[in-house]
């Protein structure tokens, strides 16, 4: 699958609030191509643009994600902005032409199947599918994609776990996306070999970039676009 070489990390990385929308609009103005955000559960089922258990750190309030009520998280501001709904980012990812990594958060005590098969009805209703799911619940991404199977997905690990050829065959993931520090070369080379993709998160340095990129990495997700965006146009 063709990725973007740079993938703004939960929307717009340090150019906004992150999960926000204005988080995707200055990922758009800086000619960022892709972008990629966390969705969760409210109380009442409605996905949301979320990546902690609780809104503390993120908002102007406190609690965890799955008690607070759509309404409720509704009146909570992210730098500004109400709490997201996914339908929101959907649209704008639209609008603004953006490739969207769209990962389902689970969270402690969460339902992850649920997680996945509410926001799977979602994507296949109201998503174009130009980018990916992915997940590091597979529970959650077995889920959505019995939803939305028309969807790309990719699986999400901090390293490759030796059983990674069976999780690929039973998610038919079209890509792999690793945490940067923990790459190893043999485990590069033997997804290269299986035809995946492989993206790697969370890289702020240009050098880092560039020296993933040589080894074959296909992109990189930032909290810095505005250092790399340059190179990928």
């Amino acid at each position: 699958m063709s990725y973007p070489r740079v993938i703004a990390h939960r929307c717009g990385g340090i150019l906004a609030a992150e999960n926000s929308l204005a988080g995707l609009a200055a990922a758009a103005r800086l000619g960022c191509r892709g972008v990629e955000f966390d969705t969760m559960l409210s109380a009442d089922g409605v996905p949301v643009l979320m990546h902690d258990d609780t809104v503390d750190r993120t908002t102007d309030g406190t609690g965890a994600v799955r008690r607070l009520t759509l309404a409720e998280l509704r009146r909570l501001r992210v730098g500004g902005e109400p709490v997201p709904l996914l339908s929101e980012a959907l649209r704008c990812c639209a609008e603004l032409g953006l490739w969207a990594n769209i990962e389902l958060k689970a969270v402690a005590g969460g339902d992850d199947a649920e997680l996945g098969s509410v926001v799977g009805r979602m994507l296949a209703r109201e998503w174009h599918g130009h980018g990916v799911i992915s997940s590091f619940s597979m529970r959650a991404l077995l889920a959505a994609q019995s939803q939305a199977s028309r969807h790309a997905s990719a699986l999400l690990f901090e390293t490759l776990p030796g059983d990674w050829r069976k999780l690929v065959e039973a998610t038919g993931a079209v890509a792999v996306h690793l945490d940067a520090g923990r790459l190893d070369a043999r485990d590069l080379a033997e997804l290269h070999a299986a035809g995946l993709t492989v993206a790697c998160y969370t890289v702020n340095e240009r050098d880092r970039a560039k020296a993933l990129y040589a080894a074959g990495v296909a992109a990189v997700f930032t909290d810095r676009p505005d250092l790399f965006v340059a190179d990928e146009m």
